[in-house]
């Protein structure tokens, strides 16, 4: 009987859990729950007999692959997958895959709700502003872009998007006014969300050039990766424009002198929240799941990550 180990430092909600399990017994496959782990060490530790690994924002780096020797396939729960070592994955054979579109919705609205929340100060009594009629700008129209999209066309917002990888028929298609140059999206849109991976090209791409751009009453939204915020340069930015504003799911390094240099113009979660809803825990690990059972029943490697 293959085993699937679902290691994860940060839970499935216990709904998904009991679905997952349900459905990969139902195939003769057994699961087996690694949660909760304090050290990267303890993670390395419990994969060495798993045939599958199911991770959310856990690290599999190369030691944990190294180590892994009955494991055939991991699949990260989520879009982004820049926590699987991928180049170990190939070296090791290992299969490595994402659920895309599974998390979208949860992200979209996550991204909504903390612009409303700020553009109404924080909740604090005082007068604030309203969403319609502003401009969004949609940095990298995939899953998540479009679900973003379709959320802010709803408050009454003109919503703009650039992604090189995507037609412009397809982004007009949608009722999104697709623009030439990420510089022209920042140019023109009040408020941008980034929905880009990180990796060589976009790392610190995110900088004080190129936010400066933006509008007065600039806002920043990053439900992406922490790794493309140039920090150094955000800082710089709201010395610069008392007007910019930066929100996050994911806290930069230096949130702390930002909180305390800037109050009231920042927010940023507890911890990385964008599929923190019970649906999207729910459709991502069904998903990671199925996929594990086809990669075992029929080779499929449809949503494979790496070479």
């Amino acid at each position: 009987m293959k085993k699937i180990l679902i290691g994860t430092e940060k839970p499935f909600a216990p709904a998904a859990v009991a679905q997952m399990k349900e459905l990969a017994e139902g195939k003769g496959y057994a699961i087996e729950l690694f949660e909760k782990y304090a050290e990267q060490a303890d993670f390395v530790g419990a994969v060495a007999d798993c045939d599958a690994l199911i991770i959310r924002s856990d690290k599999a780096t190369k030691e944990v692959l190294d180590v892994a020797k009955n494991l055939k396939i991991i699949v990260r729960a989520g879009a982004g997958f820049d926590n699987i070592d991928l180049e170990a994955a190939t070296a090791n054979g290992i299969c490595a895959m994402n659920t895309p579109g599974q998390n979208s919705n949860a992200v979209a609205e996550l991204v909504l709700g903390m612009m409303v929340f700020k553009a109404r100060n924080s909740y604090n009594g005082k007068a604030g502003t309203e969403l319609r009629g502003k401009k969004i700008g949609i940095h990298a129209y995939g899953n998540v872009g479009r679900y973003v999209a379709e959320v802010a066309k709803g408050f009454g917002m003109a919503v703009y998007a650039f992604d090189p990888f995507v037609a412009n028929e397809k982004i007009q298609a949608d009722g999104v006014t697709p623009v030439s140059s990420v510089e022209e999206l920042y140019a023109t849109c009040q408020y941008v969300s980034l929905h880009i991976p990180a990796n060589d090209k976009t790392k610190n791409s995110i900088n004080f050039e190129l936010l400066n751009k933006m509008p007065e009453g600039a806002v920043l939204v990053n439900t992406a990766r922490k790794e493309v915020i140039d920090e150094a340069g955000i800082v710089s930015l709201m010395e610069a424009r008392s007007d910019f504003q930066y929100i996050s799911d994911i806290a930069p390094s230096n949130a702390a002198d930002i909180e305390a240099k800037f109050p009231g113009r920042s927010f940023f979660t507890p911890k990385k929240m964008g599929a923190q809803t019970s649906e999207a825990n729910i459709n991502a690990g069904i998903a990671a799941v199925n996929q594990i059972i086809a990669f075992f029943e029929s080779g499929d490697e449809t949503f494979r990550v790496n070479k």
